[in-house]
């Protein structure tokens, strides 16, 4: 059993893990994603400049 396991982990799945690394860097690196990446990125400063008030009702 071992040796059989060792042998798919040898060959098939690293294949597939290879060919599933290729895929996701050409598709986080694919042409035309600078925009979205950009807006993406900053998301969280969005309403930076919002004033929150806390619950005592200060500012």
């Amino acid at each position: 059993m071992y040796t059989f396991l060792r042998e798919l982990a040898d060959s098939w799945v690293m294949l597939i893990m290879l060919a599933t690394f290729i895929g996701i860097a050409l598709f986080a690196f694919r042409p035309g994603t600078k925009e979205s990446y950009d807006r993406l990125r900053n998301l969280p400063l969005q309403d930076d400049d919002v004033l929150v008030e806390d619950k005592s009702g200060e500012k």
